[in-house]
């Protein structure tokens, strides 16, 4: 098992996921365009991919979406409450309405429902029995998850904001009030707190995704996070959102 992303933040967040001959891709929040080139960097072309999963509609996961879809075939797989949010962007392309555990080919995948100010979700991925945690853009984690989410080989969490920096920086309130919100984002120290209940003898990388640019740092993001999980033997990364990660593997 193998994920990438390539664009992770408010600008734009994409990622593909390799299980053998299965490929994915997770968000459109990139063009078109730089979706292609950065395909063809890797020798891959859209066609190789089983499907695109969607965690939510709102832009910076879905702006590349209508322009993907007119000039590709490609399943997308989306639970039935995004079918309104999204029924206008998607083309031609064959839909999949997924249920909360579904598989595609040899990819098994359950959902974890999230909570953000829009119908959104994240996944469990499990191939060759390797595990991958996927979740952005959710305001807290449902406690009946975490025994699921328990000591898998990857987690990409979203590391959205350091509070200090939030309360003290630019953003008006109302907005304030809304990130750190339980239909809002993570912070560094609460995903810190969820990964140390949910890492274990498995895991063997974090990845901190979706950080803010003008409320959080990657310095901070990181020693926020490493503190937490002291003693461990855990590679934590951090995802940029200009530029293509290394691949991860496991």
């Amino acid at each position: 098992m193998k994920i990438k992303t390539l664009a992770s933040g408010s600008k734009g967040n994409c990622s593909i996921v390799l299980c053998g001959n299965t490929k994915l891709l997770i968000d459109m929040g990139i063009s078109y365009l730089q979706l292609k080139k950065n395909l063809s960097d890797l020798s891959l072309k859209i066609s190789d991919f089983a499907g695109l999963l969607i965690t939510h509609a709102h832009s910076d996961h879905i702006k590349g979406l209508s322009t993907l879809t007119k000039n590709e075939q490609i399943k997308i797989f989306i639970p039935r409450q995004m079918e309104t949010e999204l029924q206008d962007k998607i083309g031609n392309c064959e839909v999949v309405f997924i249920e909360d555990c579904f598989t595609i080919n040899d990819v098994q995948i359950e959902l974890i429902h999230t909570s953000h100010d829009a119908f959104s979700v994240g996944y469990i991925i499990e191939y060759d029995g390797k595990s991958l945690v996927y979740v952005t853009d959710t305001g807290y984690i449902n406690r009946k998850y975490l025994e699921k989410m328990k000591s898998k080989e990857i987690y990409l969490l979203e590391s959205n904001h350091d509070e200090k920096m939030l309360m003290e920086g630019p953003y008006p309130y109302y907005l304030k009030q809304r990130v750190l919100s339980d239909k809002g984002h993570l912070s560094n120290h609460t995903t810190a707190k969820y990964l140390e209940k949910l890492i274990g003898k498995n895991t063997k990388y974090v990845i901190l995704a979706h950080l803010s640019e003008k409320n959080n740092t990657e310095e901070i993001a990181y020693s926020t996070v490493s503190e937490k999980l002291q003693g461990t033997e855990v590679d934590i990364v951090i995802a940029r959102q200009n530029e293509v990660s290394p691949f991860i593997e496991v």
